[in-house]
């Protein structure tokens, strides 16, 4: 099977497809024909190894694994002696490393759902990580409620474009803050409220929030806290990428020690590839009340290229390569 390969970290230049064992399922596993994926930050930084945190887990010197990818959407081909949920021909989305090809396996108990029908290939292939990330990081992280204020600082991209969504089927009054190309895709996401940072700060609106989801994290505790009612929760999503070493971590420990006085605390997290989140994001999915946002689209062969709008940090929504 053909596949997107990195022998070595670095650019999108180091991507190879290449032909490579098509994976056989254990008795528990689902084989999935992918039809899309798509890319994240995590990828990113999987791709070039940088902070160099990620190379204790994914190999010091070069990749461990070399495949890439972690979305996917497709359709069952075949199953192992034991699965019981799926059957060949089930149309199903989820989170499985190794993504961008055109075969993967997942255990069936693990991030694997069915697809709903009125959501494309494509669509569904956008969700996995940035969808469990917003959902996460709202209803868990955030402790989101349905009244509550809540304000989204990255509106954009693609955790952002799943967050105003999922905060609004939560009940929340949404704010989001974007800058002036995509205030009208905020708005038409539903978010009852804009802010164009370009134009004006949010920390100095002197408006109050519940919950603060901030995707990217570059706003001071400081700053943060100005918008945050008592006892209202930061969440960082992100951090800062000046520090090759170990990259944001500095930034959130420095925010978690700020936040000790007082009532208002931060929260940082990595989203967890969770079926039965998945299946909250499938309903969300299945009831239009979520509609993943679709940027652009690639080849399996223009893999580099999702990749390089990727790392330019301006993509505006999710970008999807069709397998």
């Amino acid at each position: 099977m053909k596949a997107i390969v990195h022998e070595h970290y670095g650019p999108p230049d180091v991507l190879q497809l290449r032909e490579i064992e098509k994976p056989i399922p254990a008795h528990d596993e689902v084989l999935v024909r992918v039809r899309a994926a798509s890319v994240n930050p995590v990828d990113w930084h999987v791709l070039i190894g940088m902070p160099y945190l990620v190379r204790l887990m994914g190999g010091l010197r070069r990749p461990k694994d070399e495949r890439l990818g972690s979305d996917f959407a497709g359709t069952v081909e075949a199953v192992g002696a034991d699965v019981t949920q799926f059957r060949p021909g089930d149309d199903v989305f989820g989170v499985r490393n190794g993504a961008l090809a055109e075969y993967v396996c997942v255990r069936e108990e693990r991030a694997v759902v069915s697809k709903p029908a009125n959501v494309t290939f494509e669509q569904a292939g956008a969700v996995g990580v940035a969808g469990l990330t917003a959902l996460q990081g709202l209803r868990d992280k955030g402790q989101l409620r349905a009244g509550q204020r809540v304000l989204i600082n990255g509106a954009s991209g693609g955790v952002g474009t799943f967050a105003v969504q999922i905060a609004k089927a939560l009940g929340a009054e949404v704010t989001a803050v974007c800058s002036t190309r995509n205030v009208d895709a905020a708005r038409s996401l539903g978010a009852d409220h804009v802010i164009d940072y370009t134009r004006e700060d949010f920390t100095r609106t002197g408006e109050r929030y519940d919950v603060l989801l901030d995707i990217g994290g570059t706003r001071s505790w400081r700053a943060c806290k100005r918008v945050l009612q008592e006892n209202g929760i930061l969440v960082v999503v992100g951090g800062p990428k000046t520090n090759r070493l170990y990259g944001p971590l500095g930034a959130f420990a420095r925010k978690r020690v700020a936040s000790t006085i007082g009532s208002r605390k931060v929260v940082t997290f990595l989203a967890k590839p969770e079926k039965a989140d998945l299946l909250v994001l499938a309903e969300l999915l299945a009831s239009g009340k979520v509609e993943p946002v679709v940027e652009q689209t690639y080849e399996l062969s223009e893999t580099g290229d999702a990749f390089r709008h990727l790392g330019t940090g301006h993509a505006k929504a999710k970008l999807v390569v069709t397998v």
